[in-house]
């Protein structure tokens, strides 16, 4: 007694209601894109008037790699002189590619070369102000706040967890990552520079 079931199905059609489907876009992060501080018309202006080779180069094919070769460098001839232990090495290494970062990122301020193009609108940003247009949380930026930690994780764990290296390398890094976050604007690093 089997009995042949009815399946009814709805009716196809090409033709498709119309519907308001709100979807959330697609990021590639889940923190947002901000910009940070007041520009007034003028230094919009004056920034967008030509491209900031300045900062252009962080966002070039290579320019993240470069910090890598340049640790392995510097690893490499600090290894080189004599009497050098692994865990003052790595100590040197960590405080130099952090000191010069420092210098080059958050205490040079303006542009060294053309800078006639842009109006001043750059002299009082430091180089980390100028890259990706003063844009919080961009690759670029999360890369470069990355770079100081994982080679003070590298440093700590080849020094063997010494304490003394340890607080030496932590009050670097920390030094370092301060100028880097985007709540420390503008005004607190320029009264900062004026003081001393």
């Amino acid at each position: 007694m089997n009995r042949p079931t009815t399946i009814k199905l709805p009716a196809l059609g090409i033709d498709v209601a119309p519907q308001q489907i709100k979807t959330r876009g697609r990021s590639g992060s889940i923190v947002k894109v901000e910009h940070v501080g007041d520009r007034s018309v003028e230094e919009v202006l004056d920034r967008s008037a030509y491209v900031n080779i300045n900062a252009d180069w962080v966002n070039a094919k290579g320019a993240w790699l470069i910090h890598v070769v340049l640790i392995c460098l510097g690893k490499l001839v600090i290894d080189l002189l004599p009497g050098m232990t692994p865990q003052i090495s790595w100590t040197l290494v960590n405080l130099l590619y952090l000191a010069l970062s420092y210098l080059m990122f958050h205490w040079v301020t303006g542009i060294p070369f053309e800078n006639d193009l842009h109006g001043g609108a750059y002299d009082d940003l430091t180089l980390w102000e100028q890259i990706d247009d003063g844009a919080q949380y961009t690759p670029a930026k999360k890369w470069l706040f990355s770079v100081p930690i994982m080679l003070f994780l590298v440093s700590t764990h080849y020094t063997n967890y010494n304490p003394w290296l340890f607080a030496v390398n932590i009050t670097a890094l920390v030094f370092v990552l301060i100028p880097k976050l985007p709540q420390v604007s503008l005004h607190v690093l320029v009264s900062l520079r004026v003081m001393s």
